[in-house]
């Protein structure tokens, strides 16, 4: 067992050594990839917003889009950073990308569907359950402990989410509504898991970058048939690429790298500013005024992080 540390010069030599060519080989250190999280997160929270700009694509259809465009632009962005490799590479993937590719397929379409059948509040309530599975996960299937602040900052994290949107759950919600949204944070969990224990093969990791154009494009094929007949207009379709490119391709391609620098209960962690972030947004962007329970709630989400990261620099 071993407790979990800033990233060292060695851990950073060793993921140099092992990382495959690409543009996202970058020097990494701890903070940096903190700072690279947190604009994943931002990325991510991009959705809600976005989605509330269009005019007749329903769910299922804005699922298909989104993984569809996802799709597209890792095709580009693995072609361009890997070469004629990678669809060798895709051919010859172990079991493990394809479970890291099914991940990613489900955490893409079971947030639009559990929406689909329950509440929004429901479903953010539910995802809140993150980063505890992620640390849960980690300790039990790579041995790793974790600092006393860092599950302090799961707990008060999560209950700020709890603040933000327990008043507005609906009692009365649908069973499989929230039985779908706990997909989310399970499979982000065993993904997460995956891609630490990856991470800790050294040179003899598989590159596990286009597990996520394996789960953009099993997305895409599972909501074909309830996206159809098409509905999107052209003005919806340009939001729809800025959903697929924007707010999942490039955040998606970016939190694999982090995860051979971070710990993936503290990813998990981290990734609870999607939510945060995302009603700013729809406060900027939609005019949807935040109530003073989603500041307070939020304000327990911001403190527990910056204190959790605070804490692990000194």
């Amino acid at each position: 067992m071993f407790r979990l540390q800033p990233v060292s010069v060695f851990t950073r030599r060793v993921a140099a050594a092992h990382e495959p060519p690409g543009m996202l080989n970058f020097q990494v250190t701890h903070r940096r990839a903190v700072a690279l999280m947190v604009l994943v997160t931002l990325l991510w929270s991009l959705a809600g917003v976005v989605t509330r700009q269009l005019e007749s694509a329903h769910s299922f259809e804005v699922t298909f889009w989104r993984s569809s465009f996802n799709a597209l632009a890792l095709l580009v962005a693995l072609s361009a950073m890997r070469g004629q490799t990678v669809w060798h590479g895709l051919l010859r993937s172990g079991p493990v990308v394809w479970v890291s590719g099914v991940c990613w397929g489900l955490m893409f379409t079971a947030f639009m569907v559990a929406l689909t059948l329950t509440t929004v509040a429901n479903v953010l309530l539910t995802m809140a359950i993150g980063p505890m599975v992620t640390a849960l996960f980690s300790r039990i299937f790579l041995k790793q402990e974790l600092p006393g602040r860092t599950w302090g900052a799961i707990v008060v994290a999560a209950a700020g989410i709890v603040w933000m949107f327990g008043g507005q759950a609906d009692n009365n919600a649908s069973l499989a509504g929230v039985l779908v949204a706990t997909v989310v944070p399970l499979a982000g969990s065993v993904n997460l898991t995956l891609l630490q224990r990856v991470s800790l093969r050294g040179a003899g990791a598989p590159d596990m970058l286009p597990a996520i154009l394996i789960g953009a494009l099993f997305s895409a094929l599972a909501t074909l048939p309830l996206a159809w007949p098409f509905e999107t207009t052209w003005h919806d379709l340009g939001w729809l690429a800025l959903l697929g490119v924007v707010q999942l391709a490039i955040p998606c391609l970016l939190m694999v790298r982090l995860s051979r620098h971070l710990p993936a209960p503290q990813i998990a962690l981290l990734a609870l500013l999607e939510v945060v972030f995302g009603v700013t947004w729809a406060w900027l962007g939609a005019g949807e005024q935040p109530s003073a329970d989603v500041l307070i709630g939020g304000s327990l989400v911001l403190a527990a992080l910056v204190a959790n990261e605070t804490l692990a620099l000194k």
